[in-house]
């Protein structure tokens, strides 16, 4: 298959400037700048609210990049969906001052270099944008045809689940199952970590994101608390088993922030517990 390049301005995509901003939040919190990341949640609300463009956009971009391990036919229909409701409910124009609003406001309140940000799938971010690009038909049903490989190929195992809403009764039923099931067994950091995921579809999963670069960053000391402990140096298999958790935890960054990401963070939430439990 032939190359396909045509001009793409990366300030103009709503989905890197969405996922620059989330890049950037994560920096803040492992560096504990809470005003940055205050002004950062600001922006994102704001900017990415219910009922604008930005948001409207965002949720197209998502329903072509976030799906993946689906049928052929399936991801077709849905990149037809996705395009017919980018023409029917986009207002291009507004759009576009939306983005430059948010573009400068990114540029005054935080620093151009946020623009500069590593975003892991910016490659395919940037092949979505130009299919709602006017360009050659040819070059546009290739890059389709990109997309619909991209959402059919099995690069997720089928346990991580993506975030999605859950109805108040479903909400409630998994509350009283997961209270009557774990009391007394997972921690507060635990519960408080599967409760905030349960509630992430309401906004975008923000807050989850937040709470998770968090605990991520306090899970961190602890980890090499243990690593600096004498029974931990004594103990070379011991040693090089809490080396591979400290690997492990750094490979988060560049990991999906789904259900399979939520299980190993509890999973490490677990191993914290139980050596504070065995040093007592």
């Amino acid at each position: 298959m032939k190359t396909i390049r045509h001009k793409h301005n990366k300030k103009r995509n709503t989905a890197f400037l969405y996922e620059t901003l989330i890049k950037e939040l994560t920096k803040s919190v492992v560096k504990k700048d809470e005003k940055k990341k205050q002004a950062i949640v600001f922006i994102i609300k704001e900017h990415f609210k219910k009922g604008s463009n930005l948001r409207r956009e965002l949720e197209l971009y998502k329903s072509l990049y976030e799906t993946k391990g689906i049928d052929l036919y399936t991801a077709e229909r849905i990149l037809e969906k996705t395009k017919k409701e980018y023409e029917d409910k986009i207002n291009k124009k507004q759009l576009f001052l939306e983005q430059t609003h948010l573009i400068k406001t990114i540029g005054k309140r935080l620093s151009d270099k946020v623009f500069s940000n590593f975003v892991p799938n910016y490659r395919f971010l940037a092949t979505v944008s130009q299919i709602f690009k006017d360009i050659p038909v040819v070059d546009k049903v290739l890059l389709e045809s990109t997309i619909i490989k991209k959402m059919s190929t099995m690069e997720v195992l089928e346990e991580q689940k993506k975030m999605v809403p859950i109805s108040s009764l479903a909400f409630k039923t998994f509350i009283q199952k997961f209270n009557k099931t774990y009391s007394g067994i997972l921690s507060e950091n635990q519960k408080e970590l599967i409760q905030k995921y349960i509630f992430s579809y309401s906004d975008d999963g923000l807050e989850f994101k937040i709470y998770l670069n968090e605990e991520l960053g306090r899970l961190r000391e602890e980890v090499e608390n243990i690593l600096k402990s004498e029974e931990v140096k004594e103990d070379k298999l011991m040693k090089v088993k809490v080396q591979q958790i400290l690997k492990l935890m750094e490979s988060f960054k560049n990991s999906d922030i789904g259900y399979e990401l939520l299980i190993k963070v509890i999973k490490i939430q677990n191993l914290i517990k139980e050596n504070k439990k065995n040093a007592n």
